[in-house]
């Protein structure tokens, strides 16, 4: 599927990432933020998430949709969540608009043969690493439908780890680098584990 280039596309610049299909809650207070969030409900239209980090604003975003507007105050200010759909690249910027916009072309993964044994690892230990952390095992169903964006949104790994995962153009690339990541996770999980059980034995081995 080729990439697809979209003009006037709204753009969030934000100290955070989004991956597609991660749900991110906002608080919408100033006032071009405000007329693009009535823009996109009106349109039912898309705007972009992209990182503004100190170094300056990434390249690479992730166009998101309005799934819930939780509160809607009475000075345009309101509480939403976005879900992401798609990652994007900015081609240029536009400044006609009366909040942040541009050209992106909308980025699509390059054709490949999937790795059915990548994504079965991945999911393995994105179970482990779910059950281990919280005592709940994903439900099969819902761990039958998730794919690398859909895992690692679930997860908190920082965001030079979510802007690379972004930047990924192969899912099987995505698979391997989310494997590598929650395997990563899982021996800090182990290894706090087991200090936890130094502490309570005051550093000795417990036989009874």
């Amino acid at each position: 599927m080729p990439d697809r280039v979209v003009r006037d596309f709204p753009l969030f610049p934000l100290g955070i990432v989004a991956l597609p299909s991660e749900l991110v809650p906002l608080h919408v207070f100033e006032e071009r933020y405000k007329a693009m969030m009535d823009a996109c409900l009106r349109e039912d239209g898309e705007f972009g998430i992209v990182w503004l980090a100190d170094d300056g604003l990434h390249e690479v975003g992730c166009a998101c949709e309005i799934a819930e507007v939780v509160e809607r105050l009475e000075d345009g200010r309101m509480n939403i969540v976005a879900r992401g759909t798609r990652p994007f690249r900015i081609v240029a910027r536009e400044e006609r608009l009366p909040y942040p916009a541009g050209t992106v072309e909308l980025l699509a993964d390059r054709e490949e043969a999937a790795d059915a044994e990548a994504l079965a690892l991945a999911r393995r230990c994105y179970a482990e690493l779910v059950e281990q952390a919280t005592d709940r095992r994903p439900d099969a169903d819902e761990l039958a439908a998730m794919g690398a964006y859909e895992m690692a949104a679930t997860i908190d790994f920082g965001l030079e780890v979510k802007q690379g995962l972004l930047g990924l153009r192969s899912e099987n690339a995505r698979l391997r680098l989310l494997t590598r990541l929650l395997r990563a996770a899982l021996k800090r999980l182990e290894l706090v584990e087991r200090a936890r059980v130094r502490a309570r034995s005051n550093g000795k081995v417990r036989l009874t």
